[in-house]
């Protein structure tokens, strides 16, 4: 299935740049393009893309309330963003997160990462860019889940050591080669994890395991 993208940087040339690169892939289309916050967050109601791949610095509205009215808590039918931005501020990316972020990439990336960056999250993984790192992650762990008593009880020592592993950055290929069981073996406990945890993500997953003590 052809995966439906729209593109909000206030930038025309960025803007234009993005929709080329996004359009010339056989499996993914670009349905709208704004400048904005605010337009993004009408066209995504209107069109209902798959992802928004949204700026953080815009007029009107920044990418940061826009992610929060399309993909925060609470909101029905949340739709996925992967915000793309010039900063590499913690700042942006511990706002970007809370607000419902499914991923986050500096427009310096080179585009064959862009376009995995979109499929990642389209497909509903999470991404962070290589560049924000697991000490930021858990530098704003505390921040970004509210403390509590841990759920972790409810899992298996299998699911824990999977959640340990996710982390750690580990993709599900890697996970399935250290623990030797097979991918879909793997997806299936990342699955319960999630399920059990009441996370929305993979970056949720790594911010719980830092915010509970699972990874140093």
């Amino acid at each position: 299935m052809t995966v439906r993208v729209l593109v909000c940087d206030d930038q025309a040339l960025i803007r234009t740049g993005f929709a080329t690169i996004i359009d010339a892939q056989p499996d993914l289309e670009v349905v709208g393009e704004c400048g904005d916050g605010r337009a993004a967050v009408d066209l995504a109601r209107r069109l209902g893309p798959d992802i928004v791949v949204m700026d953080v610095r815009m007029p009107v509205l920044d990418g940061i309330e826009a992610t929060r009215l399309l993909a925060g808590a609470g909101v029905p039918d949340p739709v996925k963003v992967l915000v793309v931005t010039t900063f590499n501020l913690d700042e942006y990316v511990y706002q970007a997160l809370r607000a419902g972020a499914s991923g986050f990439l500096l427009k310096d990336a080179p585009p064959a990462q862009l376009l995995h960056g979109i499929r990642t999250v389209a497909s509903g993984a999470a991404l962070l860019a290589p560049e924000v790192t697991r000490q930021l992650v858990g530098r704003y762990a505390a921040r970004i889940r509210p403390a509590g008593n841990p759920a972790d009880a409810a899992l298996t020592p299998r699911e824990l050591e999977v959640l340990r592993l996710i982390a750690e950055g580990l993709s599900n290929s890697e996970i399935a080669a250290v623990l030797v069981l097979s991918q879909e073996t793997v997806k299936t406990y990342v699955s319960r994890i999630l399920t059990k945890l009441d996370l929305r993500d993979r970056v949720q997953a790594v911010v719980y395991a830092y915010r509970n003590g699972l990874v140093t």
